[in-house]
């Protein structure tokens, strides 16, 4: 069977918006991840969970009918659902999307690896782009931006200017710099940041997923940030939606966005709309089947 995607790339120029369709792959997987049991370990929470595995600690209370977030116990078993849909493609380099927090990785035209990223907070947002990669470093130095140190002023900090590698650097061990001024993919030490937006635009990873990463890269390398939060994809007959929050506030209202999708991809006819518009409200960042007459339990 075909599989291709479709994604809404918001692109702003002065006031304008033009929606364009992306991430097209035709007999290409357009899902990843999966739906798989986890055991709760000793010093566990929700929040730490869904950073670990790009869910949001709201939709693990939901799914496992938590009633109080802040009381799991270890050995405790959780279903995680966890599939996104791919943005787009590339031949070789890396594609996020901010909304998703998601970062891609392919090879040869093919996805590689796919992991949660947390990024800048909507009053600092991370920028999009297309850029290359000029400069991989471990066990970075962090020479703190001017604008961060105005920031720790501002708050009565303690003013820093620069941070030796070890454990208090915010960098964590690993550094990919961009050719976008001050901008990189790196680690963090605050892995439970992972899946936010919270950081001062830099992109971050999980200490085990960036070491996985790191060493498959290579400088020159293409990063493109794209901004898609509504996504939808058609693998093995089966239609699949993902609703992101649009935390930078750039895109037009969902419903649209996935009507035009919806014709373009001539899937009109075969989608529960009604299942669609209960999504939306949802707006929880995993791949929905929305497939007419199909009974999925993991959208209920």
């Amino acid at each position: 069977m075909s599989r291709f995607a479709f994604c809404a790339l918001i692109i702003l120029l002065g006031a304008s918006q033009n929606l364009c369709l992306g991430g097209q792959a035709e007999g290409l997987p357009t899902l990843t991840g999966s739906r798989f049991s986890y055991s709760v370990m000793p010093g566990d929470y929700l929040e730490k969970i869904g950073a670990r595995f790009g869910v949001s600690a709201a939709l693990l209370a939901r799914d496992n009918a938590i009633p109080d977030p802040d009381r799991i116990l270890p050995g405790q078993n959780l279903w995680i659902d966890n599939h996104h849909i791919v943005a787009e493609f590339v031949q070789d380099g890396i594609v996020i999307n901010l909304p998703q927090r998601m970062l891609f990785f392919f090879r040869d035209g093919k996805l590689a690896a796919s992991y949660s990223v947390g990024l800048g907070r909507p009053t600092w947002p991370t920028v999009q782009g297309t850029f290359r990669i000029t400069s991989l470093e471990k066990n970075p130095v962090w020479l703190v931006p001017k604008s961060i140190q105005d920031e720790m002023a501002r708050e009565r900090q303690i003013v820093i200017s620069k941070v030796s590698p070890g454990p208090d650097n915010p960098l964590g061990k690993f550094w990919i710099g961009l050719d976008a001024p001050g901008y990189g993919i790196h680690g963090t030490i605050a892995p439970s940041s992972v899946y936010h937006f919270q950081s001062h635009g830099c992109i971050r990873l999980h200490p085990d997923d960036i070491a996985q990463l790191f060493p498959r890269l290579s400088k020159g390398l293409i990063v493109k940030l794209v901004y898609a939060p509504v996504l939808m994809s058609e693998e093995d007959g089966h239609v699949f939606v993902e609703i992101n929050p649009d935390i930078y506030s750039k895109a037009p209202p969902p419903l649209g966005v996935l009507r035009q999708l919806a014709a373009a991809g001539h899937l009109t006819d075969r989608i529960d709309w009604p299942l669609l518009q209960e999504l939306m409200l949802r707006q929880d960042g995993v791949a929905r089947d929305v497939s007419l007459a199909v009974t999925n339990e993991g959208n209920k």
